[in-house]
């Protein structure tokens, strides 16, 4: 039974005690050891809130949790102070700060993503997100549900790549520990990638050279549109198993990825309206406020997601995953260049092939 090893835990499995251990790792517990939480002294006394939380150094990168033994990572929570950093760069927190995982002692890490993009917040902007796996709730409460398995080990760290250091970083990560798990239990893996200026007619690149069998999971696009009128209408392509020139699986236009349709207006305003459930969403839409310089008008910003969990991608051997920048304006399409991050969601058996170099900070900075 999944649940025994720690997965497959729903209301119709709520009632079966097994013998998984519970654990929690958070600034009052930082190893996770059984009876040994809540010990640090504040000016109420010992054990009354004294370490909610750590400071992250400028330029420092720090191990939040690293696990031995066999397990399943099933929720962590992450949050941090609004006030940080100085001047313009500020707002960019959520960018500054990488996320990385790594299973069973590996070298690279499976997971390298900013912070904000890994919650599906991909503009420095706190938003509020509903799905299943991602729970983003006032203020900037950032959750995620998604299962992450280990045979071996588990580290996780941050780093600060912001301009300054961070006072208030709190977080909790909830995993059990368990015998062993399922030999088809594969591991999670995360990756994300920016074109500040996509190429005209070239599809944009969401994760390439995965090799091995797994599953694709979702997809997060934080879009800003450079060009004048209607942005969506590219399609996503899912090439996979030896798939060359043409996909197996190529959809019909970006905001019918997501769920949506017809420009996502709303039919009384003719604006955009969002929306967010539990496998897909289009959650946010604003405009800067600033003229662009370079394209002369305001440049609309769109955050959407899209979860593949009752119909996960799956592979055998190589999975590539693109997306089309085509627009319309209300008299023909067009081939187009915008402003794309992505992060891409996945599972798949070790070993992994190295990402691409994660993009320095400044130049992860949304418009």
């Amino acid at each position: 039974m999944l649940q025994q090893h720690g997965l497959g835990f729903d209301l119709s499995t709520a009632p079966l005690v097994t013998k998984a251990r519970t654990r929690s790792i958070s600034a009052e517990n930082p190893n996770g050891e059984k009876g040994q939480g809540g010990k640090e002294s504040s000016n109420l006394g010992v054990g009354r809130k004294g370490r909610p939380a750590i400071t992250l150094n400028q330029g420092e990168e720090v191990t939040l949790a690293h696990i031995q033994g066999t397990g399943v990572i099933q929720h962590f929570w992450i949050t941090v102070a609004d006030k940080t950093g100085r001047g313009h760069a500020a707002q960019y927190v959520l960018r500054d700060l990488v996320l990385r995982m790594y299973w069973d002692d590996e070298e690279t890490p499976s997971v390298e993503v900013p912070l904000g993009d890994f919650f599906c917040n991909g503009f420095g902007v706190r938003t509020n997100v509903n799905s299943l796996p991602i729970s983003v709730v006032p203020t900037g409460g950032m959750n995620c549900y998604i299962p992450m398995p280990f045979r071996q080990s588990a580290k996780i760290t941050i780093e600060n790549q912001h301009a300054a250091n961070i006072e208030g970083f709190f977080y909790t990560f909830n995993y059990t520990l368990v015998d062993q798990l399922p030999e088809n239990a594969a591991y999670f893996h995360a990756q994300w990638r920016r074109e500040s200026v996509t190429e005209i007619g070239k599809d944009y690149t969401i994760l390439d050279n995965v090799k091995g069998a797994g599953q694709y999971i979702g997809t997060y696009l934080a879009w800003a549109a450079l060009e004048r009128n209607w942005w969506g209408e590219g399609e996503i392509k899912f090439f996979m198993d030896g798939d060359q020139d043409w996909p197996t699986i190529c959809g019909t236009g970006t905001e019918d990825y997501v769920g949506g349709a017809w420009c996502f207006n709303n039919m009384k305003t003719n604006e955009p309206e969002s929306y967010s459930t539990p496998y897909l969403g289009y959650k946010f839409y604003k405009e800067t406020t600033e003229i662009d310089a370079w394209y002369g008008h305001n440049v609309p910003m769109h955050g959407m997601y899209r979860w593949h969990l009752p119909d996960p991608i799956r592979f055998e051997s190589d999975l590539r995953v693109t997306i089309q920048q085509i627009g319309h304006d209300h008299t023909k399409l067009f081939e187009r260049s915008d402003d794309i991050s992505s992060v891409a969601y996945w599972y798949q058996m070790e070993p992994h092939e190295p990402f691409p170099a994660l993009l320095s900070a400044n130049r992860r900075w949304p418009r």
